[in-house]
């Protein structure tokens, strides 16, 4: 079956339609010919795939070809079964009769004869040709039809059609296509099923020696040539993909014999993937199987074909540039038997074939835009892949000079290898004046601003190294080799760079040099030298390579690009460009952009440095935002360059910069000085016109760390900014300003702040202060850096990345920008509070503390006015104090006589500014200072500007609400003191063990209020004004109360008199009498102190009590000689002879801070205890002392209710029984008044209705025992429980009268009887 191969492919070649055969019984094919071909291709037709699923074709192509054809006719037999698919797939028998015995002896048999074969599929069409108006020429015709429908068709297929020559029926046609196409699918599936079993057959002996690919291959590819004949592509395409996968197997079995390859004809170098018929396959079969060179391009340019008439050009640009990497590693294999860099070779005409085909069948809008992205990015793999490839031959051939040794280009060149030809090629035979041309050493452009830089590699290894190794007379070793492997090896890496780019006179020498060595390339082809050959230098190894190429390529295209530097350039930078601009195209855009470089620096070599500093200009951006900082460091100074030439000033300027904010390491600090130089040469030389200039990568700023800086609103400040200088040396501005960003409001804009003078920048951190004008409340963030170097003009909007992250210093774009500036809305910049947290004494003389609070505001020659309200002087005499917080604090907290500690946290007041905090450890220059008042005026010193501090006023509140007097016994220099009064009442009876409830009258705290107007001028100019009135409470030392304890059976009454302390001092009573007023007299001989004596002195502890007990009884005792009693002359009362005076004589010891205190003009004459003893406190306090009386006179007692049970609405009578204990012993007329008793219902009227009157008077007999009852007429009118009314006598007091038995406290009041509901009061 191999030798069918030939054969194969013509019939392969003629075959392009399925076949539909006409059996013309009655000649009548001329006749309905073009009816026939006018419905082909048929449309839509269904046929079944090789997996038995419905398929509808677009166009079916059939070819109607007689059976009398020689085409048809002329059939090997062996064609029966392999070459099947161009036998006919249907077969249409074309009768016609008109007369019915005709049919049935001639026409029946034949055409029994004709369908015979089951293989083929047929039907018959009957042609009419009688008339529309011959009637009877029409029935016979029908008779004849309906009898060849009976013979012929059955109830499972209808195999008969009839077709009226005289009458258009387009229904017949149809029909017609209807049944030729379901003739093809069942054919189509016979023969599929055919060769599925065939192929089925073949594969069992897929494994053993019998086998023959190229019988497997004819019966495979007839396969999918019946389905591409039947449209049925990807049918096709799955039947080549499958045979390319058998093949391989096949021949990368382990036992397989290795064949020859191929690739040794000329033209092979070409690929043929879109070529399917260069070679003939009985050119590419060997034995019984294909070349594997020729056999695979074959396979894979019928796959193309079938994916370009499925109109998938993206998939055949991935398919295509897969099998080219795939196959380019399978010529890597073969590499030692094919010709010189053919793998190269192939793969560049590979490439752009595939690029053009691709691009011609390609259409943008029947696709997605992710489709058309990466069909771009295909594009662009292909032009890249291609590029590289003809790079390597470039620097093959001694073009590497003229490549631009890019990170790009040198990743790329170094993976892939050298050729690996068996031997190396030969230098010509006449080459001695290419090899002068390869040695001439091209003297490279020095690189901008000195910068000197290893340049990078283009290949694995020393190319010298590789091509001498394998030449054939250096296989086995050459001591020449050994010897002179020290020279080439110097001129090895002067040609590929492998060290620092040499200065102009290092260039001069290395030429010199290579130029002395031509004489010995020149004595090379001696006899001598052919027993000892030498090692092939690097151009000679070039030139060999450079004749070996041009033997090997075939394609004009590739040739031409290597015939010259200039056409290499020219083709070189057509593949670039495409690379470049399909990544662009597609989703790698960074690719696009790194092409974008390379043909960049083909422009920049060739001097067009428009378009090179353009494209350099998307490279560097794309660094920068990846911040490739090594990649940025070799494009930059082109693009400075470039910049330069094109006098781009600004460009250039920027360029420089963007050098200098390169990482240190990248540059050297002479080539950073270099550039500095540059920059200030251009600011201050006379440039067209000033230049604006981004400096965010080299000059940084921050505010400082810690807390942002507070002012208050229309202040102005000095704003610390702390700006970090990339420069390598120091530089001057000539000025410096900075913009601030309002946070609360969009509308505000910026605020610009500058500096006094221009600053020096030193390398790193610069701390520089911003003169800052007042601004409006709210925060502000750091905005832009602006400045001026000569006539450049820079900004910079970089934040310093100068500390680690988790550092205020370090701030960059993702953070949350940090406030430096907070303007306080208007508010209190100072306070000014009382320090003292309890009353001070009244009437003495003070230390009055005000704490003067700044609130993170100086106080820098602040004024303080101070005007007292009524009732309160400051005492001149004595000099004002001002003290340090801190120290007044700790002073309290060392005071042995100090109060709890209740009172120092009330004013341990802590802040929150830097130098307003208070604390018992802060010290401070000075502490105390004496300061003196001068018509109101008080100045502050500078040394409590910014501190809090405590003003102590000498004071003396006046009390002018209350009488004065002066003890009868004591000297008139005493000093007055107020006089509280209280009365005590004793009642009428007999006494208790315990005793009666106290009676006390404690001064109005309303009364012991002063005030204190304050007015502070500060700020600059004294513009700002603090007022504030502040009230002190003065009070009373003590507070008195006093009660009756007993009374004995003599008439002795016992008063106590409690002493409560109202102030937080400690107060120790040294000496106390009483002065008894009229009708009271002592009892004893104590001169009315209390009893027992020795109970003084009696120390009270601040907010606690002490108790004096006092023996009098009434003057009608004395008289009545009951007891003794002591003359009071010594302590006698001219006060009023209805009070009682308690003397006191006190002294006090406390801390200013907390209040009360021992007074100033005592202060200096402290005793043992801190109690003053020769110049004492006096207390006065008024009793107002009743007679007793100690019996009930009248007794009122609540009745019991007419009824338990009261309702609302009822009226009830509520009665009261009043009864006389006690008969008056006075005159007629108290008798009168005390038989004549007033008495007044108290109700509350939302609960009672009365009936009666509320109030009158009664008379009620003198006798004891004698009785009256008061009754009043009510009515309820609240539902629960409510209070009754109660009686009261007018004319009586209350502490006569006894309730006996008491009233009831609450009364149960039921809802009426003729509601349901209770009633509720509005």
């Amino acid at each position: 079956m191999a030798s069918f191969l030939s054969q194969f492919q013509n019939i392969k070649s003629t075959s392009e339609r399925l076949i539909v055969a006409i059996e013309d019984v009655n000649d009548l094919w001329p006749t309905v010919k073009d009816g026939f071909e006018a419905r082909v291709p048929f449309r839509k037709a269904c046929l079944n795939n090789k997996s038995r699923n419905p398929v509808y074709v677009e166009k079916l192509p059939v070819e109607f070809i007689l059976t009398t054809d020689a085409r048809l006719r002329n059939r090997f037999p062996q064609e029966q079964s392999v070459f099947w698919f161009r036998h006919p797939y249907a077969t249409v028998v074309l009768v016609t009769c008109e007369d019915f015995d005709e049919y049935k002896t001639i026409l029946k048999p034949r055409l029994k004869l004709i369908v015979q074969n089951d293989d083929r599929e047929w039907f018959i069409v009957f042609v009419s040709k009688a008339y529309v108006n011959n009637d009877q020429a029409g029935k016979l015709t029908r008779r004849i039809y309906s009898k060849l429908e009976v013979d012929f068709s059955s109830k499972k297929r209808e195999r008969c059609c009839k077709l009226d020559m005289h009458v258009a029926d387009a229904a017949f046609w149809e029909d017609i296509e209807a049944k030729i196409v379901d003739c093809i699918r069942n054919t189509l599936d016979k023969r599929v099923q055919f060769y599925e079993e065939e192929l089925r057959k073949l594969g069992e002996h897929r494994f053993t020696p019998v086998w023959n690919f190229c019988n497997f291959f004819i019966l495979k590819e007839s396969l999918a040539f019946m389905f591409e004949m039947s449209h049925l592509h990807d049918d096709a395409l799955r039947e080549y993909d499958e045979l390319e996968l058998c093949y391989l197997e096949t021949v990368n079995g382990a036992n397989i014999k290795q064949k020859e390859f191929g690739a040794v004809d000329q033209g092979d170098d070409q690929a043929a993937l879109l070529e399917p018929g260069r070679k003939s396959l009985s050119e590419i079969a060997q034995d019984d199987t294909l070349r594997e060179f020729d056999f695979r391009q074959y396979l894979f340019a019928r796959q193309l074909q079938l994916l370009f008439k499925l109109n998938r050009p993206v998939e055949v640009a991935s398919r295509g540039y897969v099998f080219i990497i795939s196959f380019s590693k399978t010529l890597s294999q073969h590499e030692r038997n094919l010709p010189f860099c053919l793998r190269e070779i192939w793969a560049i005409t590979a490439c752009l074939s595939l690029i053009k085909a691709t691009m011609d069948h390609f259409d943008p809008q029947l696709v997605t835009s992710d489709t058309e992205k990466e069909f771009c990015r295909l594009l662009g793999d292909l032009y890249s892949l291609s590029r590289i490839k003809l790079m390597r031959l470039a620097d093959l051939i001694g073009y590497g000079v003229n490549i631009e040794r890019s990170p790009c280009n040198s990743a790329a060149l170094s993976m892939l290898p050298w050729p690996k030809p068996a031997v190396w090629p030969s230098i010509p035979p006449i080459s001695e004046a290419m090899v002068l041309v390869k040695e001439k050493v091209v003297e490279q452009k020095p690189r901008p601003f000195g910068i000197l830089r290893k340049l990078l590699p283009l290949g694995p290894t020393m190319l010298h190294r590789e091509a001498n190794r394998r030449r054939a007379s250096l296989s086995a070793g050459n001591v020449s080799e050994l010897l002179e492997s020290r020279h080439v090896l110097k001129e090895s890496q002067a040609t590929d760079g492998a060290f620092l780019m040499s200065p102009p006179n290092t260039i001069a020498t290395s030429s010199m040099h290579r130029t002395n060595s031509v004489s010995a390339i020149t004595n090379s082809s001696s006899p001598s030298r052919a027993l000892f050959d030498r090692p092939l230098k690097i151009s000679e190894i070039q030139v060999a390579a450079e004749y070996a190429l041009h033997n090997t390529i075939t394609d004009e295209t590739l040739r031409k690009a290597l015939s010259s530097i200039e056409e290499f350039e020219k083709l070189y930078l057509e593949l670039t460009k495409g690379a470049a601009e399909n990544y662009h195209r597609s989703w790698w855009k960074r690719h696009g952009v790194v092409l974008d470089g390379e043909v960049a620096a083909m422009f920049y070599r060739q001097g067009s440095f428009d378009s090179a500093a353009k494209l350099y200009e998307k490279v560097c951006a794309l660094y920068a935002g990846e911040e490739w900082q090594s990649l940025l460091a070799e494009v930059l100074p082109n693009l400075a360059d470039c910049q330069k030439q094109l006098e781009d000033q600004a460009g250039y300027l920027t360029s420089c910069v963007r050098l200098l904010s390169l990482e240190k390491g990248l540059l050297l600090k002479t080539e950073r000085q270099a550039l500095q130089s540059e920059v200030v040469r251009l600011a201050h030389s006379e440039m067209k016109n000033p230049v604006s200039l981004d400096v965010s990568s080299l000059i940084t700023f921050s505010g400082k760390s810690g807390p942002p800086l507070d002012l208050c609103e229309g202040d102005p400040g000095n704003l610390p900014v702390t700006v970090w200088s990339g420069f390598p040396d120091e530089i001057f501005l000539e000025s410096l300003s900075l913009t601030l960003i309002a946070t609360f409001s969009a509308d505000e804009g910026v605020k610009v702040v500058k500096c006094s003078k221009g600053p020096l920048l030193k390398p790193g951190a610069n701390d520089i202060m911003m003169s800052l004008p007042p601004q409006r409340a709210g925060s502000y963030v750091l905005g832009v850096l602006t400045g001026q170097i000569g006539q450049l003009r820079f900004r910079s909007h970089a934040f310093s990345k100068g500390g680690p992250p988790d550092s205020d210093d370090f701030m960059s774009f993702e953070r949350t920008l940090k406030p430096v500036l907070k303007v306080s809305k208007p508010r209190a910049l100072v306070d000014i509070t009382a320090a003292v947290s309890s009353g001070l004494l009244m009437g003495e003389l003070q230390w009055l503390g005000l704490v003067i609070r700044p609130i993170d505001y100086s106080l820098k020659g602040a004024l303080l006015h101070i005007d007292t309200g009524p009732g309160l002087q400051i005492e001149t005499s004595h000099n004002i104090e001002l003290e340090t917080c801190a120290k007044a604090y700790h002073s309290l907290s060392e005071n042995s006589f100090s109060p709890t500690s209740d009172s120092v946290s009330s004013h341990d007041i802590r802040f929150s500014g830097k130098s307003n905090r208070i604390d018992m450890d802060a010290t401070v220059a000075q502490d105390i200072e004496e300061l003196q008042i001068r018509d109101g005026k008080l100045a502050l010193p500078d040394w409590a500007s910014n501190i809090t501090t405590v003003l102590w006023l000498p004071v003396r509140a006046i009390d002018d609400l209350s009488d004065r007097m002066v003890s009868a016994g004591r000297q008139a220099s005493l000093s007055p003191s107020p006089i509280s009064v209280t009365s005590v009442v004793a009642h009428d009876g007999s006494l208790s063990s315990q005793g009666q409830p106290e009676v006390s009258q404690k001064r109005n705290i309303v009364d012991g209020m002063r005030t204190l107007a304050l007015k502070l001028e500060y700020g600059a100019s004294h513009s700002r004004m603090f007022e504030r009135t502040v009230a002190v409470h003065f009070t009373d030392p003590l507070r008195v109360n006093t009660r009756m304890v007993t009374k004995s059976s003599d008439g002795t009454l016992l008063l106590q008199v409690t002493l409560f302390s109202l102030v937080k001092a400690a107060i120790v009573i040294y000496d106390a009498w009483l002065d008894l007023q009229f009708g009271f007299v002592h009892v004893g001989r104590n001169n009315g102190r209390p009893n027992p004596s020795t109970v003084l002195p009696l120390a009270v502890s601040p907010s606690s009590r002490g108790a004096l007990l006092f023996t009098v009884c009434l003057a009608s005792a004395l008289e009545e000689g009951k007891s003794h009693v002591s003359s009071n002359e010594n302590h006698g009362c001219d006060f009023s002879k209805m009070h009682s005076i308690l003397n006191i004589q006190y002294g006090i010891s406390g801390d200013r801070v907390v209040g009360a205190h021992t007074p100033m003009k005592v202060s200096s004459e402290v005793s043992n205890g801190g109690f003053q003893k020769d110049g004492n406190l006096f207390y006065r306090s008024a009793l107002v002392l009743q007679t007793p009386v100690l019996e009930p006179l009248l007794a009122v007692g609540a009745l019991p209710l007419s009824s338990d049970c009261l309702r609302v609405g009822q009226l009830v009578n509520m009665r009261w029984r009043v009864e006389r204990l006690k008969c008056c012993q006075d005159n007629a007329s108290a008798k009168k008044e005390e038989a004549e008793v007033h008495y007044e219902v108290e109700v509350n009227p939302e609960n009672w209705m009365m009936a009666g009157r509320k109030r009158g008077h009664v008379l009620l007999p003198t006798s004891v025992g004698s009785r009256i009852v008061i009754s009043i007429a009510c009515v309820p009118l609240t539902v629960g429980y409510v209070r009754p009314p109660s009686l009261g006598l007018a004319n009586v007091d209350q502490i006569n009268i006894r309730c006996n038995p008491a009233g009831p406290h609450l009364v149960c009041i039921l809802p009426s009887t003729l509601c349901s509901s209770f009633c509720i009061a509005k």
